[in-house]
């Protein structure tokens, strides 16, 4: 028995075990997870991520199929009477791991809900069943923004444009960005960017939608870029001018300006019947002495600021004196 033991040993130490058959894989396509419809114009637009695994965490070595299909929902809904009477979109080529994206026009669904699937189909065929089921109410398509333009104001940029409705999304982009990005809804066709700073350049589109139930929305075709690079605003006009007759000249004072950014003022004076004309620029102190009025003569005032950008602002409302 002693001499068994070790050839024993040796047989179990050894390459003499044969481990039985792996089980055949089954290659079936992982389940879409994150299927989004939406409406967009008269088009649905639908995408998901085509699945890189299949179902016992393999990686998809084939090419799958893509299974869409959009239709009405029977109630009570059966997907497997919805899926035998929707309609099936002819597929389209996607890499695993990639964004499969439908661009559906849905005209023959306006004023009714659909519901929207898909499955992703092995090379043998075999399918791990529908994505979760999106409903989706199709209307006529949401009035698309245009005469997009923009003005600069004293608090921010301020776009308007033209549209029917009363929802609207902003969206933004850097010059140098790819992508837009949402900053603003509003209410009516006007917003105003308070953020925005002057000298950068950006790109704004507005898209208009409809709010429908379950916190969903059909939206319009997007507008036209805007592209801008907003600008300092001109000062706004002085306010409470005031002129004093001197013994050789007329004195002027005016309220200081309440804005920053302000280089100086400049003076404007005309005959009694006449055009005003620029006759001096002076520094940020609101006063001014014009010894080249002459005695007799009746004149009308106004003063208009100067930013440090150089641009000039409105003029103040006129003032009329006579220097005796």
């Amino acid at each position: 028995m002693r001499r068994l033991l070790p050839l024993l040993a040796a047989f179990l130490s050894g390459c003499g075990y044969v481990a039985g058959p792996l089980p055949q894989l089954a290659n079936i396509p992982a389940r879409v997870t994150d299927l989004e419809a939406v409406q967009r114009g008269a088009k649905l637009i639908v995408q998901f991520t085509a699945p890189s695994l299949t179902t016992e965490g393999v990686a998809i070595k084939q090419p799958p199929s893509f299974d869409l299909r959009i239709g009405p929902g029977p109630v009570p809904f059966s997907a497997a009477q919805w899926a035998s009477n929707a309609k099936r979109i002819p597929p389209i080529g996607a890499a695993t791991g990639s964004v499969a994206h439908y661009a559906v026009p849905c005209a023959e669904w306006t004023g009714k809900g659909i519901t929207v699937a898909a499955r992703v189909v092995g090379a043998n065929g075999k399918d791990a069943g529908w994505s979760s089921f999106v409903n989706v109410e199709v209307i006529a398509p949401p009035d698309v923004p245009s005469g997009l333009h923009a003005e600069m104001t004293r608090g921010g940029l301020r776009l308007s444009w033209r549209a029917n409705g009363s929802h609207f999304r902003v969206l933004r982009a850097l010059e140098s960005a790819e992508k837009f990005d949402q900053v603003a809804e509003a209410t009516a066709p006007e917003w105003t960017d308070a953020a925005a700073q002057i000298g950068t350049h950006y790109r704004y589109i507005v898209q208009s939608f409809v709010p429908q139930s379950d916190n969903r929305a059909a939206e319009s075709d997007l507008s036209a870029p805007l592209e801008v690079t907003p600008e300092p605003m001109p000062p706004a006009a002085p306010a409470g001018l005031r002129a004093v007759a001197a013994a050789n000249s007329i004195e002027l004072a005016w309220d200081p300006a309440a804005e920053s950014g302000i280089k100086g003022y400049r003076v404007y004076r005309a005959p009694a019947d006449g055009a005003l004309a620029p006759i001096a620029d002076t520094g940020a102190v609101p006063t001014y002495s014009d010894h080249t009025a002459e005695h007799g003569k009746t004149y009308r005032y106004a003063i208009a600021a100067v930013g440090t950008s150089g641009k000039e602002g409105p003029q103040s409302a006129p003032l009329e004196i006579a220097l005796p």
